[in-house]
């Protein structure tokens, strides 16, 4: 799927695939900025608004977005939000992204820290976040009519149309691709395009949109702009009509239910759009239940087929790792050394994109990656280059410490009452503690008496860590690597006093519901090490025998298909809605799942296609049991 780059003599980019220049002799930055940013009458038009949201079809070496980018970054009248959702079927490597924004200084900085996402490009949706989370890009790999299918509707302010020339890549500008692209407009919608084609113009009217014939950039001597003012009444679809029903309408005050990785996800989204969150918790403190782990490892799921599963855990996996570089300190909250997955031979089996030579992060592990981790040369294991492990307090509280938010703690709700659009949560005694107009649950397991009529099943887990041994791991029976598998295993942690520990587990006991320590566990995670790393379980033996080990357990909330449940509750209560069941994947469904979540209420592109997010909806388990 890469793309391809040729760079002339003269330094323009070429395409050897469609027999075009990138962009015109002129410049790319000056036809950007006239026939683009300035073709949509931006950035004046977002001025004072709380979101903007461009569609483009054509993401090419990404000039668009980074002049959009840096446009809205030098606006101090900019929207609170940008989205930027983009089509392409090619992308290009990251060499040729830099090597383009290169003549253009300004651009630099914006497109190496665009290189350092550019990676992981499977066919499908990409979500890249860039400036604390306010500027989205939503880059959709594949053929530009399948991949504005796959979008749940959303309403674009401004179009950017740049495939290569019609006569070159005539797919890009059918009258289907347009019909489709229009879609996505609203009234006043304006629209942007460096060809003046006469079929391009023939396709576009009909559809609602009046043209205007505008002066292009030599040796372009046309441009076309447009706004979509139809004269006849648009019918929502039942999409469409869907998307109206779920928007919050005025940005007001949430409660959420739960202060794990799920809620306080949910808290830090939403309040970066404008919502005054308070997250309430039974306990006195954040991260109280199971997402107080030491230590969890941040892989994706991989299956032979690219299983629903697989393909949320990797959009979730990079969504979180965005978060987590974002937000906490290298070396002691966090480490992405890779992970290492141990297979069965049958299990090494990829779909068929995940080749070493493919744009892809995780393949079957060589001979080197396996001497890293002291294991035999000859052993099944997949390595997954974008995994390493986190510490999930530390995210907890660094969400929850974002601007907009407010903790509750020793704070139970026991009762939702729903009246005149303001919800009312208060405790076993009848306390008030918070009323707002919208509520999320996301307390997981501890939370299933107010989500009645979702099959929420509690997973106890129990896990064991210690300090390094003084003697023996200095004798190459250290991994360099996390290692997954037939449970988990973190090498090399900081605790709280900076001393370097290795954690190792868990059990996975469905409809227990203790978090009470017991010895069999412990047994049992040191059985599971010794079919994971066998030299390190010799080396740990000792320290497990004498009690040289601590150990932790906790509750996780898991659904009857182990996938998260994002949605609303019930429709007697509009409102009321549910981010939970993350089950052992916390870490891998929080981030998305919030932002699945805050784009639903505010009718955004979502991070992922519509099909995913009916995969994880509330909708195909509700009264299910």
């Amino acid at each position: 799927m890469i793309a391809p780059v040729e760079w002339r003599p003269d330094g323009l980019p070429f395409s050897p695939r469609f027999g075009d220049i990138y962009h015109s002799e002129s410049g790319a930055l000056a036809q950007t900025r006239h026939v683009f940013i300035g073709g949509c009458g931006l950035p004046q038009a977002w001025r004072g608004q709380a979101q903007w949201r461009i569609l483009e079809t054509g993401f090419g070496l990404g000039l668009n977005f980074l002049a959009t980018w840096q446009a809205w970054r030098a606006d101090p009248q900019r929207p609170g939000l940008l989205h930027f959702v983009s089509v392409e079927a090619f992308p290009v490597t990251q060499e040729d992204l830099l090597r383009a924004a290169r003549a253009h200084p300004e651009l630099l900085p914006l497109a190496e820290a665009l290189a350092a996402q550019w990676q992981g490009l499977l066919p499908g949706f990409h979500r890249l976040a860039f400036d604390q989370g306010r500027v989205l890009l939503t880059l959709c790999v594949g053929e530009v009519q399948p991949m504005l299918r796959a979008h749940r509707p959303f309403q674009a302010d401004s179009l950017f149309l740049d495939g290569f020339s019609p006569r070159l890549n005539p797919q890009m500008w059918t009258p289907e691709t347009l019909k489709a692209v229009a879609r996505f407009a609203r009234p006043g919608t304006r629209l942007g395009t460096w060809t003046y084609a006469r079929a391009v113009r023939d396709a576009l009217t009909p559809l609602g949109f009046v043209l205007t014939r505008a002066p292009g950039l030599p040796p372009k001597r046309d441009a076309l702009q447009g706004v979509f003012a139809p004269n006849w009444t648009r019918r929502p679809s039942p999409a469409v009509q869907q998307v109206l029903d779920e928007e919050a309408g005025p940005i007001a005050r949430c409660a959420v239910v739960g202060a794990g990785l799920a809620g306080a996800a949910v808290a830090a989204s939403l309040a970066r759009r404008g919502w005054q969150v308070t997250v309430l918790d039974a306990a006195a403190r954040p991260a109280a239940a199971a997402s107080g782990t030491p230590a969890a490892v941040l892989a994706p799921h991989v299956s032979p087929d690219d299983a629903l599963l697989s393909r949320l855990t990797r959009a979730g996996a990079r969504a979180t790792w965005q978060e987590v570089r974002r937000l906490l300190v290298q070396g002691q909250d966090w480490q992405a050394p890779g992970v290492l997955e141990r297979r069965t031979p049958q299990g090494l089996r990829l779909p068929p994109l995940w080749q070493p030579d493919g744009p892809n992060r995780s393949w079957v592990a060589d001979a080197a990656t396996l001497q890293a981790a002291a294991l035999p040369t000859d052993t099944p294991a997949l390595r997954h280059d974008e995994g390493g492990w986190v510490r999930p307090a530390r995210l907890v509280q660094a969400w929850l410490a974002q601007p907009g938010i407010r903790f509750e703690g020793e704070a139970p709700i026991a009762r939702i009452d729903w009246a005149d659009g303001l919800f009312t949560l208060s405790d076993a005694a009848g306390r008030v503690r918070a009323r707002a107009e919208r509520v999320v649950l996301a307390g997981g397991a501890s939370g299933r008496a107010l989500a009645q009529g979702l099959p929420l099943q509690p997973v106890r887990g129990q896990l064991a860590w210690g300090p390094h041994p003084e003697e023996g791991l200095a004798a190459g029976v250290l991994p360099a690597m996390p290692l997954n598998g037939d449970g988990h295993l973190v090498p090399w942690l900081a605790d709280d006093a900076g001393r370097p520990c290795w954690l190792t587990g868990s059990t996975f006991e469905p409809g227990d519901d203790s978090s009470a320590l017991r010895p069999e566990g412990r047994a049992h995670n040191l059985a599971r090490l010794a079919r994971l790393h066998p030299p390190l379980a010799a080396a740990l033996a000792p320290a497990f025998a004498q009690g040289r080990v601590q150990d932790w357990a906790g509750v996780r909330c898991a659904s009857a298909d182990r996938r998260p449940l994002v949605g609303p509750l019930d429709a007697a209560r509009p409102g009321l809605w549910v981010c939970t069941a993350l089950g052992s994947r916390g870490l891998s469904f929080a981030t998305l799942c919030a932002e699945l979540l805050a784009a639903r209420w505010h009718g955004e592109p979502l991070p992922v296609p519509a099909a995913w997010a009916r995969g994880v909806d509330t909708a195909r388990l509700r009264d299910a049991g």
